[in-house]
Parts: C-alpha cells; sequence; structure tokens
C-alpha cells in the first residue's frame, strides 16, 4: 500500500462505539408506537444506511409504508438527540492515534451516512474541535456512502487526489465507498461487520486495532 497523504474516516463502528444508544433510541420509538422490540446486536446489519434505512429495517414489515417511516425518523431522531452521550464512547486507543496523525501533519476527515446533525456535534464532543479538518454527515443533497460524491468534495476540501486518501471504515459499504471513489480502503476489524464482508468489498487492508494504523505508515 503506497502511504497515504490523508486519512478519511468513518464515525460509527470506526472511531466510536454508538449501537447502544443508536439501538436504545430506535426502541424507545417502537415502544411509542406499540411495535416490538428489536435486540441490540441486530442494530449492527441495520446500520450504516442513514436514518431513514434505519428506521424502515426496525419497524415490522407491515408498517414498512411511507407515511409510516418518515414520522417514525423523526421520533426515532427526537429520542437519539437525548440519548447519543450515554453510553456512545470512542474506541479504545482512536484518540490516541488521530492524535500522533495530526502531529506528522495527515490532513484528518470524517465521512459518515449518520445525519450532518449529528455527525458534527459527536465528533467534536468525543474529539474536540481541533482534530479534525472537514466533517460531513448525511445531507439531503449528496448521495449516501458508497456513492463517492461525498469524497469527492472531501478532497476538493483537502486540495488532493483521492488515490492519496486512506478510507477508514468498518462496513462492506465503507469499502464500496473507497473503491467508487479511488480512495485506498483501511477496513478495521473492531466494528460492526464481519472481516468477510469487508474483503468482499475490496478492503486493501484490515487492521484490528487502531495502532496498526500507524504500522502502515512508519
Amino acid at each position: 500500500m503506497t502511504p497515504p497523504k490523508a486519512f478519511i474516516f468513518d464515525l460509527d463502528g470506526t472511531l466510536i462505539h454508538s449501537l447502544p444508544d443508536i439501538a436504545e433510541s430506535v426502541n424507545r420509538m417502537l415502544d411509542d408506537r406499540g411495535y416490538p422490540r428489536c435486540e441490540e446486536g441486530l442494530f449492527k446489519v441495520m446500520i450504516g444506511d442513514g436514518m431513514a434505512k434505519l428506521v424502515e429495517r426496525a419497524l415490522p414489515e407491515h408498517a414498512r409504508l411511507p407515511e409510516i417511516i418518515q414520522p417514525c425518523v423523526e421520533e426515532y431522531r427526537a429520542h437519539y438527540d437525548l440519548l447519543w452521550r450515554e453510553q456512545t464512547r470512542p474506541y479504545d486507543g482512536i484518540l490516541e492515534i488521530l492524535s500522533t496523525l495530526q502531529s506528522k501533519g495527515f490532513p484528518l476527515g470524517v465521512i459518515s451516512n449518520k445525519a450532518h446533525r449529528f455527525t458534527v456535534p459527536m465528533t467534536e464532543y468525543f474529539f474536540g474541535t481541533d482534530l479534525f479538518d472537514h466533517i460531513l454527515g448525511q445531507r439531503p443533497e449528496v448521495p449516501h456512502k458508497p456513492d463517492p460524491a461525498g469524497a469527492y468534495e472531501m478532497a476538493r476540501l483537502m486540495g488532493l487526489e483521492l488515490s492519496d486518501i486512506a478510507y477508514v471504515g468498518d462496513s462492506g459499504i465503507d469499502m464500496a465507498f473507497a473503491v467508487n471513489s479511488g480512495m485506498t480502503g483501511l477496513a478495521v476489524l473492531w466494528g460492526y461487520r464481519s472481516e468477510q464482508e469487508l474483503i468482499q468489498n475490496g478492503a486493501q487492508k484490515l487492521v484490528s486495532h487502531p495502532r496498526q494504523i500507524l504500522e502502515l505508515l512508519f
């Protein structure tokens, strides 16, 4: 792997372990509606495609209708506004690695399919306001990953070629995003998806601990 000149990170399952708060927020929405709760482990395969798709997957099959999904998204969002700080935390070793990369002069960014209104404050809450150069969550005018639009935007902001950037993520969506945009796909094994999924979607390197990101460089 040619050493990258910058790193962009996914958020959920890569920088932060956020599954418990996501699951509880969705389940409270389901409680309010009288629908059955979902086991927390199921959310590992529900998340990753944005808020609307998450809610759709959590709803009973008979309720997966546009006129139901949209108000449920708003109800989930209201619960998540209150809960996202409760159990969510950065993965062990992540902050140290990010600080080291920054100290070595690597530009850092975040691109997530989580709504922009959550991605920015959550990233800044857990990592401060000076660590990442640019933070991009999902916005209505920009297609979700694995569409490469967000990568093109980030590359322009960083003033770099996409081939000079590594995208670090924990899902097949993340690796397909890297492939589609021409970035190096660096897959983490501490997140929510399987090694097989990561490899099948084009992961170029696999790491099982954050410090291994540095081992690829130095």
